[in-house]
């Protein structure tokens, strides 16, 4: 039952959201027009519901040829890839809104497990890339709050980008991913919307431990203190 509901909330919230974010859309357009490279949309294959490609909807904030030119796949802190309007995209995590267009024609939820690309989806384990996309992916998700500033991890980290994220990230992700499967509800939901807005205004705040005092624990390799100093 509790899949039907979610899904009339998505429509819901998309239809809102987009119509009230249209005042911000109109600029950040034009800047991106008009700056970088004149993109505006990027479209990246990522796999979604049941393991199936769908293209994502982002505001453009790299070049073009990224994907193949530094880290690849993985975005890095200060990353010289991105863009100066880009940059703030980013960390504003207003880059992601586009992305209602993915909820409003069904390929995404509200909520629910980040969408990936075949390389960082691979790095889960078997059990995790077999379940993960039994519900479908969302524009924020546990795995999302808890992972908000993955850039800054990588970039602490002295090991490889990707080894980083294959040895440390993904392990701890797909936990996250797993838990939300086992606690899907209205109320899970709810309290990720919440924790998704006050982490945007308290970035490093870890309350979403205090929300959901069940979470996996945080490996020691991703601690704060780790990734700070």
């Amino acid at each position: 039952m509790y899949p039907i509901i979610k899904r009339i909330m998505d429509l819901a919230l998309a239809s809102i959201v987009l119509l009230l974010l249209l005042p911000l859309f109109i600029p950040i357009v034009l800047a991106l027009k008009f700056t970088a490279e004149g993109e505006v949309f990027y479209f990246q294959k990522r796999i979604g519901l049941n393991n199936r490609y769908f293209y994502i909807w982002k505001f453009a904030t790299m070049l073009k040829n990224s994907p193949n030119m530094g880290s690849g796949s993985i975005t890095l802190r200060n990353d010289p890839r991105v863009t100066p309007v880009g940059k703030w995209l980013r960390i504003t995590k207003i880059n992601e809104l586009p992305q209602v267009i993915n909820v409003l024609n069904g390929d995404m939820s509200i909520v629910g497990p980040r969408p990936l690309v075949d390389r960082t989806f691979n790095a889960y384990p078997d059990e995790v890339r077999d379940k993960v996309y039994r519900v479908k992916p969302g524009i924020t998700g546990i795995g999302s709050i808890v992972f908000r500033d993955e850039e800054k991890m990588i970039s602490a980290s002295d090991m490889d980008p990707h080894e980083f994220y294959e040895t440390h990230i993904a392990p701890y992700k797909g936990a996250l991913e797993m838990w939300y499967q086992q606690h899907f509800s209205f109320y899970t939901d709810t309290m990720i919307i919440l924790l998704t807005a006050w982490a945007i205004l308290s970035p490093a705040s870890d309350l979403h431990y205090k929300i959901f005092p069940d979470l996996p624990k945080r490996p020691a390799q991703l601690s704060s203190r780790a990734v700070n100093s």
